[in-house]
């Protein structure tokens, strides 16, 4: 297919991007306007690829949307980009809601109108794929629960709520005009070119420079982590399998309190690089004031997902998170110009958040 991905210079666009660059049927056209979590250095290894390309323009310019729909001939939409990082949105909500909401409001406008001028055949296998986050749901009891594609809404963030909205907003424009759409909703990402202020690359790069590991009030909220790479594999078969007007939820079945996450990291770089002197690297752990409106817990039922689509992790959350110290250790080319140039590391991260 000849795909537009949206935000696809971002943490999880940029894996959907290499993983249906590698098939040499498709055609990928990134549109990402670049900014702080964007980076063309994560689609290094396809830019030169003849089934791939990036334009550089923003969802909210919907003429200039539709002229790269028309222009690439454009059968499908993922539309990614997104405003994802909830302490920022706490601090500035307006750059979400313009981002989220009115984006998605304009993307989903030039879509219609490239849809409505397709050939019947075209017209029948166009998708806009929508994808979301499991943050809309609000949150869980510590104790159970699950998040269906049945559960209400009730999110809790200005980030969760700009999210829920666009969510609405793909669902109207499916519903009322009839624009073929699919929606997905996934639990937090982690992996290779994670921007470093979320939780798991911080604490990565934090403790190879000796800094404190931060970690929410006492560390117990809990969140459901996916491996990128598995959670770009489930995309692409909502895309090509999904049922129009449907949505599925993804998650990797891992859920884990934000303290053992940065416990399991520590472990592992014991193991692999130790500290100068032998200390542990859980003596870093620094426990630091609780954010407005923690979410508790996220879990994902993603039964759904596997049974309509045939698809599952690869990924088990031990083997990831070894893949994920490795590639943050073997990379450093990658990283570090961010962490020493636009983002300083010295901002707080967003710490239980894994999407980007």
């Amino acid at each position: 297919m000849r795909v537009l991905v949206t935000g696809g210079a971002g943490f999880i666009g940029s894996a959907v991007c290499r993983h249906l660059a590698d098939d040499p049927a498709n055609v990928v056209v990134n549109l990402d306007k670049l900014t702080y979590a964007g980076n063309l250095a994560s689609l290094r290894s396809i830019e030169n690829r003849q089934n791939y390309k990036h334009v550089k323009a923003d969802i909210c310019d919907e003429a200039r949307v539709l002229q790269i729909l028309q222009q690439e001939r454009i059968e499908a939409v993922m539309h990614l980009a997104a405003e994802s990082h909830v302490d920022r949105s706490i601090d500035g909500p307006a750059a979400f809601i313009q981002t989220n909401v009115v984006g998605t409001y304009h993307l989903l406008s030039a879509a219609l109108t490239h849809w409505r001028l397709l050939p019947d055949e075209s017209q029948a296998r166009f998708r806009f794929h929508h994808v979301s986050t499991d943050e809309v749901f609000g949150d869980l009891p510590l104790d159970g629960g699950v998040f269906t594609e049945e559960t209400p809404y009730a999110p809790s963030s200005p980030y969760s709520a700009s999210k829920a909205a666009s969510d609405h907003l793909v669902r109207a424009w499916g519903g009322t005009y009839g624009l073929p759409v699919v929606l997905s909703n996934c639990s937090n990402n982690y992996g290779p070119f994670h921007f470093p202020e979320k939780l798991i690359p911080l604490i990565i790069l934090n403790a190879l420079d000796e800094k404190p590991l931060p970690v929410y009030g006492k560390g117990e909220n809990v969140r459901d982590w996916l491996h990128v790479e598995d959670h770009a594999r489930a995309l692409a078969a909502v895309l090509a399998r999904g049922t129009v007007g449907e949505s599925y939820n993804i998650g990797g079945d891992a859920e884990r309190t934000n303290l053992q996450v940065v416990e399991a990291i520590c472990d592992i770089l014991d193991a692999v690089r130790p500290r100068r002197g032998g200390d542990s690297h859980r003596d870093l752990i620094a426990f630091v004031t609780d954010r407005p409106g923690h979410d508790r817990r996220y879990a994902i039922d993603a039964s759904k997902t596997r049974r309509e689509l045939g698809w599952a992790p690869r990924e088990s959350f031990e083997s990831g998170l070894e893949r994920t110290v490795d590639w943050f250790l073997q990379n450093e080319w990658w990283w570090r110009p961010i962490r020493e140039g636009a983002y300083s590391g010295e901002r707080l991260g967003d710490l239980d958040k894994g999407a980007a």
